[in-house]
């Protein structure tokens, strides 16, 4: 089998080693729901906020015409979310689903979309979504911390409960009732996300993650005489584009783990970010900036870009360091392994 949501391959061994029946696990599979390990446990994933946030304002506007207890929204890999819901009189309430990402904090958190006709689509940030106060983020710079991706998932469900109704638009605002407490508890503040969360997701879905998990990466890295090493989806995506050769594996900002279990011919490749942070921990102290992609868009001459990506090529200990942009392009190549 095929992972839908992140295109990797499932032994059939893994999937002869699980306890759940076999139907069950494959049709969880295919909904992207479920995640098998080698050693046949399963893990479930979540739905991310901007998921989430879709849901929710697909629910309110469906409500308009009808009481709604259950709803679908397309994700990003294509892939329908589903889940159940509270929805009446263009106000819906949708909770976040549980899932097996042990650091997920939003996990239960309330979405709430209040939805009425228009003469076309329109979303808006209500209270508990955080407003970007700095440069170097997905969302610009004094708008609602709602990324492309999710806005675009949000807008295309909305769409999909108009064209059903028959209305020409629908006005939906979104909001989270402990949205603010919950972003105290996060980092948002630090990178320049204010008065509460953010509206994220590249996939639609959230990754579980447990200590096993990052056993199992560990096997695929060992077995791997060709491996990248990446940060995330974006990652895995241009990754597996620049290197198709290589086994892609995702290990998010446990690369040093990773690394240790890697052989032969090995990269590391991913955004900014967590990859020149993991260079150099301290490169944002006393910097004046909040991320490094605020520093790249800002000052991208910066004497600490540059030290921080020879201290990852150090670290790396041999490895290929690769640095991309959220658009494909190399920003900083270490070159070929010698």
């Amino acid at each position: 089998m095929i992972d839908p949501v992140n295109k990797s391959k499932i032994p059939d061994e893994w999937l002869d080693r699980s306890k759940m029946p076999r139907k069950e696990l494959e049709d969880g599979i295919r909904s992207g729901m479920l995640v098998v390990l080698s050693d046949g446990s399963v893990l479930k994933r979540g739905y991310t906020t901007g998921t989430t946030a879709a849901l929710a304002a697909k629910a309110a506007v469906m409500s308009l015409k009808k009481d709604i207890k259950h709803v679908s929204v397309p994700t990003p890999v294509g892939l329908r979310a589903e889940i159940d819901v509270r929805a009446n009189n263009g106000h819906a309430v949708v909770e976040k689903i549980n899932n097996d990402h042990e650091s997920d904090i939003t996990r239960g958190l309330e979405f709430v979309a209040d939805a009425k006709e228009a003469d076309e689509i329109n979303v808006y940030a209500g209270q508990g979504i955080g407003i970007v106060t700095r440069s170097g983020l997905e969302s610009k710079k004094g708008h609602p911390a709602i990324n492309p991706r999710p806005m675009e998932q949000i807008k295309t469900s909305i769409k999909e409960a108009v064209e059903e109704l028959g209305l020409k638009g629908a006005e939906v605002t979104i909001y989270l009732p402990e949205g603010k407490e919950i972003a105290k508890k996060t980092l948002n503040s630090r990178i320049g996300v204010i008065d509460g969360i953010s509206i994220l997701g590249t996939t639609g879905f959230v990754e579980p993650w447990n200590d096993h998990l990052g056993e199992m990466k560990g096997d695929l890295i060992r077995d791997s005489d060709k491996v990248v090493l990446t940060t995330g989806r974006i990652g895995i995506r241009y990754s597996t584009m620049l290197f198709p050769d290589h086994t892609v594996v995702l290990a998010g900002s446990r690369i040093s783990e990773a690394l240790e279990a890697a052989k032969g011919d090995v990269v590391i490749c991913g955004l900014p970010g967590l990859v020149l942070k993991w260079g150099d921990p301290e490169m944002l102290k006393d910097s004046g900036y909040a991320t490094v992609v605020e520093m790249l868009e800002l000052d991208p001459e910066n004497e600490r870009l540059k030290k921080a990506f020879n201290m990852a090529v150090e670290k790396g200990n041999g490895a290929r360091i690769v640095i991309v942009h959220r658009d494909g392009t190399v920003l900083m190549d270490s070159g070929e392994k010698e």
